[in-house]
C-alpha cells in the first residue's frame, strides 16, 4: 500500500465551506465545497471528505493516461452514487416523520405520496448526472429541494396540502445534512466505475480498473490542518490551527498569482481589501464586517426577491442597456427599493446592472482606505464568479486608477482555503525541522 502525505486548509464561510488539499510538493490535489451549516463541525467534516474524494481522483489521473472525458465521467458517476445515498437517507427520514403522531390522521396517504416523490426524485437524479445532463447546483440540498418542491406541487391536494408535504421535507433534510458521507470514494467508486465503462468504452478497461484500485488503496496521511473563514472560531480545531481570513486570503491570492499586491475578497458576509508584499505577507487591510451590504448574502436576497438563481444575476445584469443608479445596498431596504423600481417600469437587467455597480463602489471605498490598487490586483471570493461584478470592478478600477492587471480565477472561491493549507504546510515543516 502506498502512502501520501497531505496538508488541508478549511475556509468556513457564512454561506459555503471550502477545503483545499496540498501534497508534499505544495501542489493542489483536491478541493471541496459544501453549504455552511449551523453545525460547523459537520460542515468541516463534509467538505474535508469532498476534498479527499477529489484527491483520489487526482491519484487516478496520475496513474492513468486516459482521456479527460473518462475521468470526468467517473467523477460524475461517483457524485450520482453519493446523491442516491443521500436520497435514500432522505426517504428514510421522511418515512419516520410520516409515521409520527403529527401526521397520524393521514399517515397512509402521506407515505404513498412520499413514495411517489422519492421514486421520481431518483429518476430525476439519474438525469441530472447523465452524460450531457445539467443541474443548477452540485449541493444536495439545493438539488433535492428543487426536485421535491416541483414534484410535490403536482401531488398536493385538499386532504394533503402542499405545506404538509413541504413540512416533512424541511424537517427531514436537517437530519440528512447532519450525517456526512464517510469514505465516499472507497465505497462508491466500484459502482461509478462500472457505469462509466458502459458510457465510455475503453480499449483496455483493466488499465482503468487498476488505476482506480491503486487510488483507493493509497493511504492519505493528513499531516496538518488549518482553519479560517467567517466561522473559524467555531471550527473544531485547536487554537494554533486557526488563522485569520485576512492572512489566508492574502497568502492564497499570492500563491495563485505571485505578482499580486492588492486583493479584494467579496464573500457571503463581508468584504476585505488587502495589501500584500512580494511574499504574500499582509501589510494593511480594511474590512467591512458590520453588515452584509454589498456582499454575497445581499445578492442572494436580491435573487430571492426576483425569483432567480444566484448564478443568473450576473448574466442578466450584463444584458442591461440603461443602468439604473442605486442609492443604497442595505439588505434591510433592498426588497422595498427593488419592488418600487419594478413598479416604476424599470427593467430587471437595468436594476441589476446598477446594483452590481453600487456593490463594487462600496468595495472601492475599502480599497482606497487600505492603500489603493497596485499592480497586480486580484479579485477573490464567491462574488468574483459573477461576471457583472467583475465587469463593474474592471470599469471602476480603470476610472480611478488607470490600467491595472486584474486577476480572476474560476477557483477564486477557494483562495482562503488555499492560504490555510499553505499555513498548514508551513506549520508541518516547522515541526519537522
Amino acid at each position: 500500500m502506498s502512502t501520501m502525505q497531505v496538508f488541508v486548509g478549511i475556509d468556513l464561510g457564512s454561506t459555503t465551506t471550502k477545503a483545499v488539499v496540498l501534497d508534499s510538493e505544495g501542489d493542489v490535489i483536491g478541493r471541496g465545497i459544501t453549504n455552511s451549516r449551523s453545525n460547523y463541525d459537520v460542515a468541516a467534516q463534509i467538505v474535508r471528505e469532498e476534498a479527499f474524494v477529489r484527491t483520489r481522483f487526482t491519484l487516478v489521473e496520475r496513474n492513468l493516461d486516459a482521456p479527460e472525458k473518462v475521468i470526468a465521467a467517473l467523477e460524475r458517476n461517483l457524485k450520482l452514487e453519493q446523491h442516491l445515498e443521500l436520497l435514500a437517507r432522505l426517504r428514510e427520514a421522511m418515512g419516520m416523520l410520516a409515521g409520527g403522531p403529527k401526521h397520524s390522521g393521514h399517515t397512509a396517504a402521506l407515505n404513498e405520496r412520499l413514495g411517489v416523490i422519492g421514486d421520481e426524485m431518483e429518476r430525476l437524479a439519474r438525469g441530472h448526472f447523465a452524460p450531457g445532463g445539467s443541474r443548477k447546483s452540485d449541493f444536495f440540498r439545493d438539488l433535492a429541494s428543487a426536485d421535491y418542491m416541483h414534484i410535490a406541487e403536482g401531488l398536493a391536494e385538499k386532504a394533503l396540502p402542499f405545506d404538509v408535504l413541504c413540512g416533512v421535507f424541511d424537517a427531514a433534510i436537517l437530519s440528512v445534512e447532519s450525517l456526512p458521507i464517510e469514505r465516499a470514494f472507497e465505497r462508491h467508486i466500484a459502482a461509478a466505475l462500472e457505469t462509466t465503462l458502459r458510457q465510455e468504452p475503453l480499449g483496455d478497461a483493466d488499465v482503468l480498473r487498476a488505476a482506480v484500485d491503486a487510488a483507493r488503496a493509497t493511504e492519505i496521511l493528513e499531516l496538518d490542518t488549518v482553519g479560517t473563514g467567517y466561522g473559524r472560531a467555531r471550527l473544531p480545531f485547536p487554537k494554533e490551527q486557526i488563522r485569520s481570513e485576512i492572512l489566508c486570503h492574502g497568502l492564497g491570492a499570492h500563491a495563485m498569482f505571485p505578482g499580486t499586491r492588492t486583493v479584494l475578497d467579496i464573500g457571503g458576509q463581508d468584504t476585505k481589501a488587502i495589501q500584500v508584499d512580494a511574499n504574500g505577507i499582509v501589510t494593511s487591510f480594511q474590512m467591512n464586517d458590520r453588515c452584509a451590504a454589498g456582499c454575497g448574502r445581499y445578492l442572494g436576497y436580491i435573487a430571492d426577491e426576483m425569483n432567480l438563481g444566484l448564478h443568473e444575476l450576473g448574466p442578466l445584469a450584463q444584458q442591461s442597456s440603461t443602468r439604473v443608479k442605486i442609492n443604497s445596498t442595505c439588505t434591510v431596504f433592498a426588497g422595498a427599493e427593488l419592488r418600487e423600481r419594478l413598479s416604476l417600469g424599470q427593467k430587471r437587467e437595468d436594476i441589476l446592472a446598477g446594483l452590481h455597480r453600487a456593490i463594487i463602489l462600496r468595495a472601492m471605498s475599502l480599497l482606497a482606505r487600505s492603500g489603493g490598487i497596485n499592480d497586480q490586483f486580484t479579485f477573490t471570493g464567491g462574488v468574483a464568479r459573477n461576471p457583472a461584478a467583475v465587469a463593474a470592478l474592471r470599469e471602476l478600477v480603470f476610472e480611478n486608477y488607470g490600467q491595472r492587471i486584474l486577476n480572476t480565477s474560476s477557483d477564486s472561491i477557494y483562495t482562503g482555503a488555499l492560504g490555510a493549507a499553505l499555513f498548514a504546510r508551513r506549520a508541518a515543516e516547522r515541526k519537522a525541522a
